[in-house]
């Protein structure tokens, strides 16, 4: 079955789901790791996800493509949690930053800047960083605003507001 056509969902069978999800899993490893700096929060976070996209298989209403649908729930997913988790400052953690040992296959400068742009991108909101994760992942306009559920003219402001954050977090 070709999950990126609009199909009708609702009377998927838990096999065929997972089907689904297998074939469309990179969606949901990229927004986790947008959003998660552990591996193991990222797990929390993709069985979340998934439990989340069983969840409300009957709120598909095939007008959009179903990686569209999956790029929703996840996002919506994942701002959810990266709220809650917010909120509990009893949790330090390091960054996939701080704990990597370059490897020296790469560019040094490369890595830097990298680096930088992780850092930059930790310090957006929710909605900006599901924005820019979809930016980088070269979704048209239209596209993110039906994902991220906001219009394309605001998608368009964000952005522009989204870039000029990004420039002044990555000269810090």
């Amino acid at each position: 079955m070709n999950y990126n056509n609009p199909v009708h969902i609702t009377k998927m069978n838990k096999g065929d789901f997972l089907d689904m999800v297998t074939s469309n899993q990179g969606i949901i490893h990229k927004v986790c790791g947008m959003y998660c700096d552990t591996s193991e929060d990222r797990e929390d976070l993709f069985q979340e996800i998934v439990t989340q996209l069983w969840r409300s298989m009957d709120s598909f209403r095939a007008e959009s493509k179903v990686s569209t649908w999956m790029y929703r729930v996840s996002i919506n997913t994942a701002i959810t949690h990266f709220k809650k988790n917010k909120r509990r400052p009893d949790r330090e953690t390091f960054s996939i930053t701080e704990t990597q040992i370059a490897d020296k296959i790469y560019d040094d400068n490369f890595e830097e800047q990298l680096k930088i742009l992780h850092k930059a991108i930790s310090k957006l909101t929710g909605i900006e960083k599901s924005i820019v994760l979809l930016y980088l992942e070269n979704k048209k306009y239209d596209e993110i605003a039906e994902i991220v559920g906001i219009t394309q003219n605001y998608v368009r402001v964000k952005m522009n507001r989204v870039k000029a954050k990004m420039k002044k977090l990555m000269g810090e």
